[in-house]
């Protein structure tokens, strides 16, 4: 295949912030880059199938992907675009297509792990509007608006509030068994001193197509830490859904993992 330099334009792409400008690239042809993995759909909407691919530099002795670009063959042109991700560099870069705007055009997903501590992601979808390819989202901007806060409680519990969804959920510690739980509460079940825990960045987004009617949702996870980040205490679960200009939170839950049975 051909990959190519940059030649920039400008183009607009939609998020949650709303409409913005971003840079489309052209490029003359570059042998160095490798194709980390590809897929077939219309991602045009012409009816004809295009190719798509991930590209980039592996680290020598290393999983790492370094530049890692979104690249699209036009099945009736054959021209190639490639579109620059905010973060490209990452660990198992992966691709997805499927229609989630529900114009009946496939769109592409792109999910790549940071490789930080708390099993972090950066994840896009792009959309192919107006003619254009456009980024509409972006797991940056959905880290910076979901905010929560974290506490233990007495009695062995411990709560989550979503900020932006103005709900509170209350955890049941006791699955975490009795010796996790007599480090941090008195024999009356007491909090020996308040302990603040936190949500961490978005680790998981999965299309799902809940209402079985082709338009796929976006299902994703962010780890809920306790006393320090490998204290897991469980997943926010967020459905997002496109309301014609963006992903917005459709409804939200949070699951715990179960404990032995005693």
């Amino acid at each position: 295949m051909n990959v190519y330099d940059i030649r920039m334009a400008p183009y607009w792409f939609y998020e949650s912030r709303g409409l913005v400008q971003h840079p489309y690239v052209f490029r003359q042809p570059v042998s160095s880059r490798a194709i980390i993995a590809s897929t077939r759909g219309d991602v045009t909407g012409d009816g004809v199938i295009d190719e798509v691919f991930l590209t980039g530099n592996q680290m020598p002795g290393s999983p790492l992907w370094r530049n890692i670009t979104l690249v699209i063959r036009d099945g009736r042109t054959h021209q190639e675009q490639q579109i620059q991700l905010q973060n490209n560099m990452g660990y198992n870069p992966s691709l997805f297509l499927g229609d989630m705007t529900g114009d009946k055009i496939e769109d592409v997903a792109v999910v790549m792990d940071t490789g930080g501590s708390g099993g972090a992601i950066y994840a896009y979808v792009f959309a192919y509007l107006n003619r254009q390819f456009r980024r509409i989202f972006n797991s940056d901007v959905l880290n910076d608006e979901l905010k929560y806060s974290v506490r233990y409680q007495n009695q062995y519990k411990a709560s989550v509030i979503s900020h932006q969804q103005n709900e509170t959920y209350i955890l049941d510690l006791t699955y975490k068994g009795r010796e996790y739980l007599n480090e941090i509460y008195n024999s009356q079940g007491v909090l020996k001193m308040p302990i603040e825990g936190w949500v961490n960045p978005l680790s998981g987004l999965y299309p799902v197509d809940f209402d079985r009617d082709g338009v796929y949702e976006l299902l994703a996870y962010q780890r809920i830490a306790g006393r320090y980040n490998a204290d897991s205490l469980g997943y926010v679960q967020t459905v997002l859904k496109w309301n014609g200009r963006r992903f917005a939170v459709d409804r939200q839950n949070v699951s715990i993992v179960g404990g032995a049975v005693l």
